[in-house]
């Protein structure tokens, strides 16, 4: 029976937790990793309604967006309000797992289906995290027992490019060394020149998961000392960060534009800031609250910014530097999550024939209303 750390590990998969901000609390809530699981609920909001409804449907994991225990309890009081979610939901058996800031950073997560929904196209990182240091990790094994640190490799954080995981090259080639006193050599006889056919496995790691890494392979490894090198790369594509720039198929003008997001989001509304007439051609986007990146977007060429939470300066702004804003709020950014990470896990789900029924949950609506 697959359980909480089954499905948490393919969430992670898509979006590591290290890619989280450092103020963020993203992971599991509360719960259980060793539960049980047959049935989870997405949703973007660990509202008290939300969870009720699951705990009285029998729920065994709710996935969302926003954390829930945001900021530390400084007491476990089931009598106040966020005690008493705790507890039902600890009385239900419901686990709560928030994906947040790293869903919003990660190659295939929030910022990019929202560019996808809104028809961009050409994307590309807008504001690229600034704290990721890549390296290649290059391990040396004797022909034979490659498969067995390829599987401890991929159990580990490394090879993730894009929306791939167990990304790894190999190639074969002659390997020599000369075991001195001492040694207990896997191959060869101490005080001679051996020669082994080895196999050269390469994979993208980050560079604070390399001594993890290196010690999840090496019961794997025969050999007494293993060969291993490490290199320092540059991220020259940028793949990680938050929001995304791309192109419109076709030039439209700012209201036009505004109009087709509205209607492919699914909102009653947009607020628009910027000459109606202008015609849109570059668009830049952040999810949920995107004020924090308005620098870049001036920086940029993106003629438009489309975002939530946008302030009254922020317009301003924009009115001066002749571009152009959309907020399409907060809600409205970032609830297209629900039902695509719902999509996401039942396609893993059925690639792994496993019996859970996944859920996009309804019950949530946008706290702002247009009147």
């Amino acid at each position: 029976m697959p359980s909480v750390r089954d499905v948490v590990r393919i969430m992670e998969n898509l979006a590591p937790a290290r890619l989280a901000e450092s103020w963020d609390r993203v992971g599991l809530q509360t719960g259980n990793a060793d539960w049980p699981v047959h049935s989870i609920w997405v949703a973007l909001d660990p509202l008290p309604d939300v969870i009720l409804a699951a705990c009285e449907q029998n729920v065994d994991l709710l996935i969302t967006h926003h954390p829930l225990l945001f900021r530390p309890l400084a007491s476990l009081d089931f009598g106040s309000p966020m005690g008493a979610l705790l507890y039902r939901a600890a009385l239900g058996k419901l686990s709560i797992y928030a994906s947040h800031t790293n869903l919003d950073k990660t190659p295939g997560g929030l910022n990019d289906m929202l560019a996808r929904r809104i028809g961009l196209n050409d994307t590309s990182v807008f504001a690229p995290s600034q704290d990721v240091e890549l390296c290649k990790l290059v391990i040396f094994v004797p022909a034979g027992y490659e498969d067995n640190v390829m599987t401890a490799l991929f159990h580990s954080p490394a090879g993730r490019i894009g929306a791939y995981s167990c990304c790894t090259f190999r190639n074969s080639g002659m390997g020599s060394f000369c075991p001195e006193s001492g040694a207990t050599p896997f191959v060869g006889t101490p005080g001679e020149v051996s020669q082994v056919n080895e196999v050269r496995i390469e994979s993208i790691v980050e560079k604070k998961d390399v001594s993890r890494i290196l010690a999840n392979i090496r019961p794997h490894h025969p050999y007494q000392t293993m060969a291993v090198d490490v290199y320092p790369l540059v991220d020259i594509e940028g793949r990680i960060g938050l929001g995304r720039i791309g192109n419109l198929e076709s030039g439209v003008t700012l209201r036009r534009f505004g109009m087709m997001v509205r209607d492919k989001l699914g909102l009653s509304g947009v607020r628009i800031t910027g000459k109606q007439d202008m015609v849109v051609h570059r668009v830049a986007l952040c999810s949920g609250s995107g004020s924090s990146l308005m620098k870049s977007f001036f920086a940029s060429d993106a003629d438009v910014y489309l975002s939530g939470d946008l302030r009254y300066h922020d317009a301003r702004d924009a009115e001066s530097a002749g571009k152009a804003l959309v907020d399409i709020g907060h809600f409205g950014s970032e609830h297209l999550m629900v039902d695509e990470i719902a999509d996401f896990l039942r396609q893993r789900i059925t690639e792994k024939s496993w019996d859970i029924r996944v859920t996009a949950c309804q019950l949530e609506k946008d706290p702002f209303v247009m009147v």
